[in-house]
C-alpha cells in the first residue's frame, strides 16, 4: 500500500455537435504529481464518429487531438500553455469547454505505475 501514488485522470471526448451533447470517448489524460507524470493516450474512433455526424472532418479531429498531445507533453515550444508545469497543463486540458474536444470531470485514484494505469484506463474506458 505504501507504493501507491495519488493520480487524477479525465476521459477525452469527441463531441461532433456540442449542441446535441452526444460524444464518443477517444482517450484518457492522466496526471500523477508524485511521479511527475502527465500523459495521454488517444485515437480517433472513425466509425463511431461518422455514425454521429457523417459530415464531420476526421482530419480536423486528428489535428485537435494532436494539439492536445503536444500541450500535454510540452512539445510545442511556441505555446505558452505547453511551457507550463504538469499540474497547470493538466488543469488547462481538463477545463470545462464547449468545443468538439472536451474532457470528463476529473477523477482520482491510486496507482503504482502511472503508465500502466493509463493504458488500463484506455482499455476500460475507450477501446
Amino acid at each position: 500500500m505504501q507504493d501507491l501514488r495519488l493520480f487524477e485522470y479525465a476521459v477525452i471526448r469527441i463531441v461532433p455537435r456540442p449542441e446535441r451533447e452526444e460524444f464518443v470517448n477517444a482517450g484518457v489524460i492522466l496526471y500523477c504529481p508524485e511521479k511527475k507524470f502527465l500523459g495521454m493516450r488517444a485515437h480517433v474512433p472513425e466509425a463511431k464518429l461518422q455514425a454521429l455526424d457523417a459530415n464531420l472532418s476526421l482530419e480536423e479531429i486528428k489535428m485537435h487531438l494532436q494539439a492536445f498531445e503536444e500541450i500535454c507533453c510540452g512539445k510545442t515550444p511556441d505555446s505558452p500553455i505547453a511551457k507550463l508545469d504538469n499540474a497547470s497543463r493538466f488543469r488547462w486540458l481538463t477545463a470545462t469547454r464547449s468545443t468538439i474536444l472536451q474532457t470528463s470531470k476529473v477523477h482520482p485514484g491510486l496507482c503504482e505505475d502511472p503508465e500502466v494505469t493509463l493504458d488500463k484506463l484506455v482499455r476500460e474506458l475507450v477501446d
